[in-house]
């Protein structure tokens, strides 16, 4: 899990730092679209780290989800119904 935080922020901050220098590039070549690329460098600011985190944090919850402890504890409580239903159908 670590390994995939460090690759996903790691993904973050070269995206970040691409749209920062190309907005910087566009300044000062003097481009009319240079405000907007700002905004959207203000705004993925943001939105690029909290939507990395959200999918980490998603991932984290489906792999516990289908982990062997849950896969176990599963197949346990599903015996347990098994016997109970039979203990009440006899």
């Amino acid at each position: 899990m670590k390994k995939l935080k460090r690759i996903t922020a790691l993904i973050g901050v070269i995206a970040l730092f691409a749209l920062y220098i190309y907005t910087l590039v566009l300044a000062i070549i003097g481009s009319e679209q240079t405000m907007n690329l700002f905004m959207t460098a203000v705004v993925a600011t943001v939105v690029l780290p909290v939507l990395l985190w959200s999918y980490s944090f998603i991932y984290k919850l489906l792999k516990n989800n289908y982990s062997e402890d849950a896969r176990e504890k599963t197949e346990k409580m599903k015996k347990a119904q098994e016997q109970d239903e039979k203990s009440n159908g006899e």
